[in-house]
Parts: C-alpha cells; structure tokens; sequence
C-alpha cells in the first residue's frame, strides 16, 4: 500500500480530484498520418482515466511545430473531432483531459511534417540529433531562426491550438516549455543566440515562453492553463549553464509565470531540490512533479515533504492502464515492453492485462 498523502482530494482549477495521481505526458506515436488521434487512441486514454488528471501526449499545435511521425495534432477541424473522441473516452470513464501543446522546434526533419519546409527555432543552429523518418534515421537540420514577426504568429498558433483543445472537449491544455523543444530552446543560451529582444539576457530568454502562456491563459483561462519546464535537462542537444545560471534563468521564469496565476506548474525534476522549493514558495496553485526513475515506493515523497501536490506517472502508468487500483491494494504491477512504445498499433498500447479483465 502506498502513503495515504496520495488519496487526498484536490480541487484544481476548475476540477475535483480524488487523489494526487495523474497521467504524465509519454509520446505513443498512434495519430493517423495526418495527426487525426484514431478510436485506439481514444481507448488508450480511456483505460487510463482513473488517473483522474489525463495529461495527453505532446500534441503539435501547427505543421511546423511536428517534429515526429505519427504524433497528433490540434489545429484542424479533423483534429478536433477526433480529440473529441478522446475527451468522450476520458470524461465517460471519470478523468479529466489535458492536452500537452508541443512545438519541437529544431528537433525535427523536414520528411516528417506535412509541407517538407526547415524546422524553425530560436538561432539558426542545428540540434544534430538523430531524428526517425519513414526513409531511417537522418540527422536534425540546421532550422530556419523565427523573425520577430513569425515569434507573433507561434504565439497565434498556440492560442488557436488552445481554443482548438477546450472545442474538442478537453477540460485544459499543459504548455510544454520542456524537453529540448521550441520553449525550451529560447531559454537555453547554446540554441538561443538572437540579440534583439527574445534573446541575449535571461530575462528576454524567457519572454516567449511568458507570451505564449499569458496568450492561452488569455484565450481559454488560467484555470485551465498548465505548463510544464525542464531545468538543467540535456535534451535535443540543449546545455543551459552551471547550477546557478539555470537556478536564476527558472526562478525568473517561475517568478513570472506565477503572476499569471496559471492552473498548475509540471516540473519535470533532474534533481536540484533547492531549485524546485523555490518554486515552491512562490508558485500560487499546484505543483506536479516527476523524477527520472522513481521506484514505486517513492511515488509519493514529494507529496509527503511539501515539494509536489500531484505525482504524475509515466511509464507505470503505460504499462498498468489500471494503475490507481494496483497501487490502493499493493497488488503487483505489469512489466513494461520496451520494444512497443513507438511501434504503433494496440500491442503495448491497449493490450496491457488489468486486474479485472473486461
């Protein structure tokens, strides 16, 4: 049995919440070419409602913001029905949907994105990561830096996907500002290298990722907007300084994104634990975290010290579609099939045993 921290109730914005469980964002790579989410996809998220806050996988809010094949998108009329499906799956089992907003920026090739254009980003400076395509792996291209003009109009492509995710149904949306992708890049100094007002100092490294949250929070509510950062992550190629540099560019940028008074903030934890208690301090709703490599055991501590409101799970989660109810009665979890994660289809997607077969 886990600690009894986990089964308190929580009122999130504008939701009530039976325990400090959720669905962490994990790609699946199970769109339709397209980026239409399919029945399967809505079954997915279906089974994993228990969970209570569904948080979707990264979901590209243009074509220039898919960086992978086959992940979904929220920016047209078919992407919208079919997220409809998704929201109707989640709703009707007892959850809450959130759909993660993702522009991977440079971490893209043009082969994967439905007009074959250069991936755009911060600088024009290439990621030189290894990227999937239909042809084999292919490195990462050198992108096309945004002009100021085309910073305004991604900021326009997240506030249409927004309102694209609340019409679909979806109870939020989390902004991803993590993981290497395009907020991320503005806030790394080895991507971002611009010398007018989005780059240069930590305050201007941070101002698009405060735009595009006070933009969303603007078009749909603060109380359905949640975003998620990364610090010190070294993902898609991305190096942000010593400990202090990244401790003062993230409690800036917390500092800043507190005022908006946004639903939640996802931290996606390295481990600086002085780092994420700042935070804490001045952050005025929830906090989610996740720590790489958690053991079951620990899913509740950072509920338990006062770091964290809400315990995100990934990979248990994938692999335990009845995951909430393994862990209220200890009983034993499902072994995750590695080889299945990005394979597409149902196997290692919805075919993973409950406790109670349907």
């Amino acid at each position: 049995m886990t600690s009894p921290s986990l089964w308190q109730p929580l009122t999130l914005g504008r939701l009530e919440l039976e325990h400090r469980l959720a669905l962490a964002p994990m790609t699946r790579n199970r769109a339709n070419p397209d980026g239409t989410p399919g029945d399967l996809v809505a079954e997915y998220y279906g089974q994993r409602a228990s969970l209570g806050l569904v948080i979707s996988e990264g979901t590209q809010p243009s074509a220039d913001g898919q960086g992978y094949l086959t992940t979904p998108g929220i920016y047209t009329p078919e992407h919208v029905a079919g997220w409809g499906k998704v929201a109707d799956a989640v709703h009707e089992n007892g959850g809450h949907l959130f759909i993660q907003l993702m522009h991977v920026g440079r971490i893209s090739h043009p082969d994967n994105t439905p007009h074959h254009r250069r991936p755009v980003a911060p600088s024009a400076i290439s990621a030189e990561q290894d990227m999937f395509t239909a042809e084999g792996p292919k490195k990462t291209p050198v992108p096309r830096e945004l002009s100021v003009a085309e910073i305004q109009d991604v900021i326009g492509e997240f506030r249409h996907a927004a309102a694209s995710a609340i019409s679909a149904g979806a109870d939020g949306v989390e902004i991803h500002a993590a993981n290497g992708y395009l907020l991320h890049q503005f806030l790394a100094p080895n991507a971002n290298q611009r010398t007018d007002e989005y780059g240069g100092t930590l305050e201007n490294r941070a101002r698009f990722v405060v735009e595009v949250a006070r933009a969303i929070a603007d078009e749909i509510g603060a109380d359905r907007t949640g975003i998620r950062i990364s610090p010190a992550f070294p993902l898609g190629g991305l190096d942000e300084g010593d400990t202090e540099a990244v401790r003062a560019q993230y409690r800036y940028l917390v500092g800043e994104l507190a005022k908006l008074d946004l639903v939640y903030l996802h931290v996606h934890h390295l481990g600086d634990d002085e780092l994420l208690a700042s935070f804490r301090e001045v952050w005025p709703t929830a906090v989610l975290v996740v720590r790489y490599g958690r053991e079951r055991d620990g899913i509740a501590a950072d509920i338990g010290n006062g770091l964290a409101d809400i315990a995100p799970l990934g990979r248990f989660a994938l692999a335990n579609p009845d995951i909430v109810e393994r862990l209220r009665t200890g009983a034993p979890l499902n072994d995750l099939d590695p080889a299945t994660l990005y394979a597409g289809g149902a196997r290692g997607y919805t075919d993973y045993p409950t406790l109670t077969p349907a």
